[in-house]
């Protein structure tokens, strides 16, 4: 592939983007990103798949509301279609003891995507991108190390050629030594 940006085939409109973001933020509720509303961490999510197409930024909205919420993968499926749910399950970490079990099995299940969920590749990619763009920002040094530290087996993971290279291009610099934040938090 040429490494632009891929744009999935969708049949969205403008109000299943608009409503993504309502269920995504309803859900969420008072929840916090660091010190900053969950909207703060979704619109970034969003903003960075704009070039990827509408689906993609509907998959950005909601990928952590099964994890961290009460939402259901049928609500989502209901709401938002087949390929939307497939891909927040994808997106949803796999239960385990700690971080490193959860990643590992949620990985290892990242690894086998295909086909027309490779979307969720996309969105996994924009998440972790915008997770280190606001450690490096925030300066916070002790989440930064956990995403250095899972960054090998992420990419391993997650990373198809072509599919969102330039992603991946930001995200390997910022993981780099020169960009760990000097400031812990």
């Amino acid at each position: 592939m040429s490494g632009k940006p891929v744009t999935i085939a969708f049949t969205m409109n403008t109000s299943s983007l608009s409503a993504a973001r309502t269920y995504a933020l309803s859900m969420h509720g008072a929840q916090m990103y660091g010190t900053h509303p969950y909207s703060h961490h979704l619109d970034a999510v969003a903003l960075t798949l704009q070039p990827f197409g509408q689906e993609a930024q509907v998959v950005g909205y909601l990928h952590d509301v099964v994890e961290d919420t009460n939402a259901t993968l049928a609500e989502v499926r209901l709401r938002f279609g087949d390929l939307v749910a497939a891909c927040v399950s994808l997106l949803t970490d796999e239960p385990g003891a700690n971080r490193k079990e959860r990643k590992q099995k949620t990985y290892a299940k990242l690894a086998k995507v295909a086909g027309p969920e490779e979307l969720a590749l996309v969105v996994k990619a924009a998440d972790r991108l915008s997770n280190v763009r606001a450690c490096v920002g925030d300066g916070n040094r002790d989440l930064w190390s956990v995403y250095r530290g899972e960054h090998g087996a992420f990419r391993t993971a997650a990373f198809r050629p072509g599919l969102c290279d330039e992603l991946w291009s930001e995200l390997d610099v910022l993981m780099s030594d020169d960009k760990q934040p000097q400031h812990a938090t």
